[in-house]
């Protein structure tokens, strides 16, 4: 017999744990509260230091409620600006298309009426009122226009200025 046969023995069951002995149950807060060298030592904070620590973190906290605040002001200012500087310009864009359909509108009518003439001299009477009349128009709305536009740099820019002016005043005062 030279060939063995080894019977199939069953699967060995895993070793048991060891219980261990611990003199002090790890915490959370510590997973090697049981060793000396990583305990953390008790101190006692003087009064004073403690004050002075308390006194920073709420000079702290007041620091950051200002800057937060004036963080708030300064996104609120320029929304604000936005908006103004939005709606202007668009009312200047109604302002410029109003002025050239008035334009274009007295052009063709002084086509029309300048097809109607019968002599040379009505036709340089007639182109003669016209440029004046044009003229005119002309110069208004170029007056309207810049009358407008410079109000609206003023509503514009106004906000600004008097949000400048008060921080300047805070910071005088501070």
């Amino acid at each position: 017999m030279s060939e063995m046969t080894t019977p199939e023995t069953p699967a060995k069951a895993a070793p048991k744990a060891r219980a261990t002995k611990t003199t002090k149950p790890a915490t959370a807060a510590s997973p090697f509260a049981e060793f000396e060298a990583f305990a953390m030592p008790k101190i006692e904070i003087p009064a004073m230091v403690r004050e002075m620590t308390e006194k920073g973190i709420e000079q702290a906290r007041d620091a950051y409620t200002k800057v937060k605040s004036a963080a708030e002001e300064a996104t609120d200012l320029l929304e604000d600006t936005f908006e103004t500087s939005r709606q202007g310009v668009f009312e200047f864009n109604m302002k410029a298309l109003d002025a050239a359909k008035t334009n274009t509108d007295a052009t063709f009518s002084f086509i029309k009426d300048l097809m109607s003439v019968k002599t040379v001299a009505e036709a340089i009477e007639l182109q003669s009122t016209f440029a004046r009349q044009q003229f005119d128009t002309l110069s208004a709305q170029a007056k309207d226009m810049q009358e407008f536009a410079a109000k609206l740099t003023t509503d514009v820019t106004a906000p600004v200025k008097e949000a400048v002016e008060k921080s300047f005043k805070e910071l005088k005062a501070a």
